[in-house]
């Protein structure tokens, strides 16, 4: 096969052809680096967390079609990935992972201790995720970790220390994680019931919609809390109700269960972090 052939099929692999999860990523991250350097964040920082975002992610994707290579070949949605397909193997998949995983940490080597450590753990997680979905009945939640993990870590390259205010985003994030890949979730329902995987909307059940609203509930929420601790105040407000309105916005999409409906809510939720950051910046720009 072609090399330039090759290439495509190993960005299929990353997903780059779907950037919604580096935005989900990218989103509470940057808002971590504006929050910790008092709205004025070293743009070269900035620019090595936003390329450690990318990289991370495509790798996650890969080691993610990697451990569910067996189950993605009976899932509708799934059964054209590249690794599922055939096209490419299962070892060029962790051999991309690896490689993406070593650049991102190659990035991050003139930054503090404290973060290349806990680069270590975000690596830890992002690798074990893929395996959660087989006995933890809500893997949604361990992936408000993995999509969280820069928060604390760009509070550390900044202030070499990690704030209670930074822990209060990442469990944000958390609620924030559950309540979108619960919408992602309700669109492959009936497959991973057949399949015997764990997933948020299995276990809320008829419950599914009610979950997910208190999860934005929370992690609006929270937050909110943490801008308003740092002095934030109308810009950021203005930011917050907008991705309130999200919220309420995607209840609308999701409450009939229909699957489209619901993946366009999943999908949605890069405006619903996009407002939030928009509002931290201006608050920030405009003092």
């Amino acid at each position: 096969m072609p090399a330039m052939n090759r290439l495509i099929l190993y960005a299929r692999l990353v997903r780059l052809h779907k950037p919604i999860g580096i935005l989900l990523l990218l989103w509470p991250t940057l808002m971590a680096l504006w929050l910790a350097s008092n709205g004025r964040p070293d743009w070269h920082i900035v620019a090595i967390f936003t390329l450690g975002t990318i990289l991370m992610r495509s790798a996650g994707c890969a080691i993610n079609d990697f451990a569910d290579r067996d189950f993605d070949r009976h899932v509708k949605r799934t059964v054209d990935r590249p690794l599922t397909a055939g096209k490419i193997k299962s070892w060029e998949a962790v051999m991309v992972a690896l490689l993406l995983a070593l650049i991102a940490f190659l990035l991050i080597l003139p930054l503090n201790g404290l973060t290349k450590q806990l680069s270590v753990l975000a690596l830890i997680v992002a690798v074990s995720y893929p395996y959660f979905k087989r006995f933890f009945a809500i893997p949604q939640a361990y992936l408000g970790i993995a999509f969280g993990f820069g928060i604390p870590m760009g509070f550390a390259a900044v202030q070499a220390t990690v704030p209670m205010a930074a822990w209060l985003m990442l469990i944000g994030n958390i609620f924030w994680a559950v309540a979108y890949d619960t919408e992602y979730a309700m669109v492959d329902r009936d497959d991973d019931i057949r399949l015997g995987m764990k997933t948020s909307a299995i276990t809320f059940g008829r419950h599914d919609v009610l979950a997910v609203m208190i999860c934005y509930v929370a992690a609006l929420g929270l937050f909110w809390a943490v801008g308003w601790h740092y002095g934030l105040r109308a810009w950021f407000s203005a930011g917050m109700l907008v991705a309130v309105g999200c919220a309420v916005y995607h209840y609308r999409l999701i409450h009939t269960r229909d699957r489209a409906r619901c993946f366009a809510a999943f999908l949605h939720n890069n405006w619903l972090g996009a407002a939030m950051f928009a509002g931290m910046a201006l608050d920030y720009y405009w003092r």
